[in-house]
């Protein structure tokens, strides 16, 4: 089974070419502008085991937030191309993941409904140049544009640390949910479909 996209979008805004190969080694190819940006895609690929490659040429003249929403974006709608009917899938999915004194916690159903709920704050502004806040941004356009149902919760100290756990977070909860269970053949929902 190939569960790889390559989708593109471009806007006034950005311009995003990026690969996703769901059941890959972890390898990243990530070119954002954004310094902070592109440490937490790279650990997102790494930690869930997914090939990625992403190249945005973005507004950072204005600020952050374009480049960070748009790719966010094409990554979700690369996971729901890569997924298609979602055939033998585990679904569901959960993890708590530490660093340092951060904890970032994340539940996902791959559901094909959107919905997105967060707790916590980031403890700093910025991150390099990456505004903090953007992490929560992130996982929700993730979420609307890939289908999830996904909860989130971060508390921590440092920034760097809050936002990067909620990235390893996201990486292993999604690694696990789109999982293929050999014991499955059918799509995981009693409405046959998701």
């Amino acid at each position: 089974m190939d569960r790889t996209a390559a989708v593109s979008r471009e806007t006034s805004e950005t311009a995003i070419d990026l690969t996703l190969d769901v059941d890959g080694d972890g390898d990243a190819r990530v070119d954002t502008g954004i310094g902070f940006f592109d440490h937490m895609l790279t650990a997102f690929a790494k930690h869930g085991l997914f090939d990625l490659t992403v190249e945005c040429d973005g507004d950072l003249h204005v600020d952050d937030h374009h480049t960070v929403e748009d790719v966010a974006i094409v990554l979700g709608e690369a996971f729901d191309e890569a997924l298609g009917d979602k055939r033998g899938i585990r679904r569901f999915a959960d993890r708590r993941v530490p660093l340092d004194e951060a904890v970032a916690s994340v539940v996902v159903d791959v559901s094909g409904r959107p919905s997105f709920h967060f707790e916590g704050e980031f403890s700093q502004e910025r991150v390099g140049e990456f505004t903090s806040h953007m992490g929560k941004h992130f996982a929700r356009s993730l979420a609307t544009n890939a289908g999830l149902t996904l909860h989130a919760e971060v508390t921590g100290e440092n920034a760097h640390h809050e936002v990067e756990a909620l990235f390893k977070g996201l990486a292993r909860t999604l690694d696990d949910a789109t999982r293929l269970d050999e014991r499955r053949s059918d799509t995981p929902s009693t409405k046959g479909d998701l």
